[in-house]
C-alpha cells in the first residue's frame, strides 16, 4: 500500500510541475494602480469558437486600460483595443485565431496618475485551438495519467525485486498506447488539425516524450522475457518515463505560421 502511495505522490507532483511550468499555463501579474494592488490573470491558451476573454477583475472607477497585441511570431505594429467598463471589471478580448494560431499581447493599466505594463518585460503569448470533446479529451487525461502512475509503481516494484514486473510492464505499455497513442492524436486533430506532429513529421516535443517513453517500456517488457538484467530495462525505463514528463506540457507545441 505504501508502494502505491508512493507512486501516486511522485505521479501526482510530476503532473503538476509539468502543468505549472509549460507555456500555456496563465501568467499572474500584480498591479500597483488605483486604489490598491490589482491581481491580473493573462491566459495563455484559448480554446473553441470566439474571441479570447481578458477580463481585469476589482478594477476601480479611476482604472483605465488597453490590451496591445499582435500575432506570434511576427515583428508586425501592436494594435490597441481598449478595455471596457462592466461594473468593477474591465473588459476586452483578443481576436479569434486559426487553430494553433497565437498572439502577443500585454496590458496596460492607468489611474490617471501612474501606468503600469503587463508583463513588465515581453509580452504574454496565448495559443488559439479547437474544441476537443469530453469523449476524446477525458479518456486521454486518465489513460496518460493511469500510465505514468504505473510507470512509478513499475520502477519502485523494480527497486524492492518483486515478482510481478512482467504484467505491470505490460499494462505500463498499455495504457500509454491508449493515452499517448490512440487518444493522444485524436486530441491533437480536434485542437490543433493534425493527430502527429512529431518524429518524423515535425518536433512537437509533446508527441515526441510519449512515444520516447512508450518505446522504453516496450524494450522493458522485452528484456522481461530475455535479459538476465530485466529490472535494470524497468527501471530505467520508469526514470526514462519520469524524467520526460517533467518536461513543461506543450513545450515546442503545434505552431501556425501566421505566413
Amino acid at each position: 500500500m505504501v508502494h502505491w502511495l508512493l507512486a501516486f505522490l511522485i505521479t501526482f507532483g510530476a503532473a503538476y510541475f509539468q502543468r505549472k511550468t509549460g507555456p500555456t499555463y496563465p501568467l499572474e501579474e500584480d498591479a500597483a494602480v488605483g486604489r490598491g494592488i490589482l491581481r491580473v490573470v493573462l491566459h495563455r491558451s484559448h480554446g473553441g469558437e470566439g474571441d479570447q476573454p481578458v477580463v481585469i477583475e476589482n478594477a476601480g472607477p479611476e482604472v483605465t486600460g488597453r490590451i496591445l497585441w499582435r500575432r506570434y511570431p511576427t515583428r508586425e505594429e501592436f494594435r490597441s483595443i481598449e478595455l471596457a467598463r462592466n461594473g468593477e471589471r474591465l473588459e476586452g478580448a483578443l481576436p479569434h485565431q486559426p487553430p494553433a494560431g497565437k498572439i502577443e499581447y500585454r496590458v496596460e493599466l492607468t489611474d490617471g496618475s501612474r501606468a503600469v505594463r503587463l508583463p513588465e518585460r515581453g509580452g504574454a503569448v496565448t495559443r488559439f485551438k479547437g474544441a476537443v470533446p469530453a469523449w476524446a479529451l477525458v479518456p486521454h487525461v486518465l489513460f496518460m495519467f493511469a500510465g505514468m502512475l504505473l510507470s512509478n509503481a513499475t520502477g519502485i516494484a523494480a527497486l524492492r525485486k518483486e515478482a510481478r514486473l512482467t504484467a505491470l510492464a505490460r499494462w505500463t505499455v498499455v495504457l500509454l498506447f491508449l493515452g499517448g497513442l490512440l487518444f493522444g492524436p485524436i486530441v491533437q486533430k480536434y485542437a490543433f488539425g493534425s493527430f502527429w506532429t512529431g518524429f518524423p513529421f515535425g518536433h512537437d516535443f509533446t508527441d515526441n516524450k510519449t512515444l520516447i517513453a512508450f518505446l522504453a517500456w516496450l524494450l522493458a517488457v522485452r528484456s522481461l522475457h530475455k535479459e538476465r538484467h530485466a529490472r535494470r530495462f524497468v527501471l530505467a525505463a520508469a526514470l526514462v518515463t519520469f524524467a520526460i514528463f517533467l518536461v513543461p506540457h506543450s513545450l515546442l507545441g503545434s505552431e501556425l505560421k501566421p505566413e
